[in-house]
């Protein structure tokens, strides 16, 4: 949550020509409703619910495509069924201050919900990054590298 995965997927997609989607944008799409809106108006397990239909139809209709998940669609059942896993991971120091020195920090907060609560979602931090790691097939650190070097690497670790 907040690592940049819309930044690199975008940046992979141009440097590579591959398409991409991203899960909450497709869920916001479905829904006619912003993340943060549906996360108020139906809580987190709806959310999480649309998620899993997310990723079910990602697995029988989507093929050749990059995919950017949300910060919790660890979760699904079949995340490992969907392609290669890929883990930008960072400290949770570096990502705060990633989203608050960000020019339009106000409105990267606001759209994650689930950061209105530092110490929640510190915890929140440690449970998915253990779980993702759990799940990875490639991990990059992207702390100490550009986004251009972020994206080489997951090239060369994809065999793209």
């Amino acid at each position: 949550m907040g690592v940049g995965k819309g930044t690199t997927a975008r940046a992979f997609s141009n440097e590579y020509g591959t398409y991409i989607i991203d899960t909450d944008d497709l869920i916001e799409s479905k829904e006619n409703k912003e993340v943060k809106k549906i996360f108020a108006k139906y809580g987190e397990d709806y959310f999480r619910e649309q998620e899993q239909t997310t990723a079910d139809w990602i697995e029988s209709c989507v093929t050749g495509t990059f995919i950017s998940c949300g910060g919790g669609f660890y979760k699904v059942n079949n995340l490992k069924k969907l392609g290669t896993v890929v883990l930008l991971d960072a400290s949770f120091e570096w990502i705060y201050n990633r989203l608050k020195s960000a020019k339009n920090s106000e409105a990267k907060l606001a759209k994650r919900p689930l950061f209105s609560d530092e110490k929640k979602v510190k915890a929140l931090y440690k449970e998915r990054k253990k779980a993702y790691k759990a799940l990875a097939d490639v991990v990059v650190d992207v702390e100490g590298l550009t986004l251009d070097e972020q994206i080489a690497f997951i090239a060369k670790k994809c065999k793209v």
